[in-house]
């Protein structure tokens, strides 16, 4: 991936979770001058103020803010990182701007709606970048694994949810399986990965189901990236998950020391799914 120049502005629209730091450490380490951020009431976390240049809180919603704030700032392109809760979907107080670009979609689901906000940005000249920019160190490769070696029934499983897993994204569903032995124990839809995981796990009997997270057919990076950190390595073990799978090359690891540290504590298997580029 080619990088942006570095010596202009990058806005930063940033969610929840650990995400936006990760990716403002990545910024800073390549050069990037200046970030500005639009920080969003009840989702971004305060403590990254500090480390933008300038930073702004809105809600959920305010379009026109967030566009304003960034030409305000001589911001050309963007970053979306973090995540924003589900349910904001049904709880949104649009401005103006966002309730004519809302009244144009037909299904309103989260990559419908950072759609609509990627194409309003560029009506202002502002270009959303991948979401893994400065990143792409950070995407599991093939090969790859962190914690044990995963057994040969967890692996039969493991690819029996990536077939699934590949089926409900295409019916953009969801994104991630919870099997064990060869029994769909969950599928992931609207509550997301860290829920679907515990669904999953209460159903296991005890532990030893395996989770599988895949990317979508022709998935936006742009607002759309799948990601593993630590929280969702803790819900795993807290709902028996003894492995987690994920998709070579689309999927970004977060906090890898820490990662590595819970999937020791835990005998938790975290590896690349398929296993090698010709699989």
């Amino acid at each position: 991936m080619q990088h942006p120049d570095l010596s202009s502005p990058i806005g930063l629209i940033a969610g929840r979770g650990v995400y936006p730091a990760e990716w403002i450490g990545a910024a800073r380490k390549a050069g990037v001058a200046k970030i500005v951020m639009a920080a969003f009431e009840g989702e971004t976390d305060p403590a990254l103020f500090p480390l933008a240049d300038s930073h702004q809180v809105m809600r959920v919603g305010q379009l026109n803010r967030l566009i304003a704030f960034f030409k305000n700032n001589n911001v050309t392109r963007a970053v979306m990182c973090g995540q924003i809760r589900p349910a904001r979907l049904f709880d949104l107080r649009p401005d103006l701007r966002a309730l004519f670009a809302l009244a144009k979609l037909k299904r309103r689901n989260a990559e419908t709606l950072f759609r609509a906000v990627a194409d309003e940005l560029a009506r202002d000249g502002i270009t959303l970048l991948p979401a893994n920019v400065f990143m792409e160190e950070s995407m599991i490769t093939p090969g790859q694994r962190i914690g044990r070696a995963p057994r040969k029934r967890e692996l039969d499983d493991v690819a029996y949810g990536f077939e699934l897993a590949k089926k409900i994204s295409e019916l953009d569903i969801g994104q991630t399986v919870v099997v064990k032995r060869g029994t769909v124990l969950a599928v992931e839809a609207f509550e997301g990965t860290n829920d679907a995981l515990r669904r999953g796990g209460a159903l296991s009997g005890g532990g030893g189901a395996v989770a599988v997270k895949v990317s979508k057919p022709a998935q936006d990076f742009r607002f759309d990236i799948p990601v593993i950190g630590p929280t969702t390595l803790e819900v795993a073990a807290q709902s028996g998950i003894s492995v987690v799978a994920l998709e070579s090359g689309k999927t970004l690891l977060l906090e890898v020391p820490r990662l590595n540290d819970l999937a020791a504590r835990h005998d938790i298997a975290v590896l690349a799914w398929p296993e090698n580029s010709q699989s």
